[in-house]
């Protein structure tokens, strides 16, 4: 006995392309489930700010311009990434999580952003940054 099956299969899959921290991203429908998936580039600045600080705090380095030379990069991206530790710690969390909003790129955190962490929301699950 053999059962009918058809040679060709189509599926329907809804989404859309959207370009992301300078690459393209497939964005599926609000209803959709979503995985847990953290931006790779977000993260790898976090680990850097706090390593960054910790080798301050220390004293390894006594300015952030001695840390910016041994870094072999420019110190004003250097006090941009630095900024980063002073994020609340619930956005850190979202960030390591994967559950930061879409809109929450490295280039929108490295604006300047508000002191107070309960104004810092914009931008992830919960609301403004």
């Amino acid at each position: 006995m053999t059962c009918p099956c058809p040679e060709t299969v189509t599926l329907h899959v809804p989404f859309r392309v959207v370009k992301r921290g300078g690459r393209k991203e497939i964005q599926l429908p609000a209803d959709a489930p979503q995985t847990r998936r953290s931006d790779s580039t977000l993260v790898k600045a976090l680990g850097r700010a706090f390593r960054w600080k910790r080798m301050l705090e220390s004293g390894e380095f006594a300015t952030i311009g001695e840390l910016a030379e041994h870094e072999r990069i420019a110190h004003s991206y250097m006090t941009r990434v630095l900024r980063l530790t002073l994020l609340a710690p619930a956005i850190v969390e979202e960030i390591v999580d994967g559950k930061q909003g879409p809109d929450l790129t490295l280039r929108r955190l490295l604006e300047p952003f508000p002191p107070e962490w309960s104004a810092q929301r914009l931008g992830c699950s919960s609301p403004p940054l």
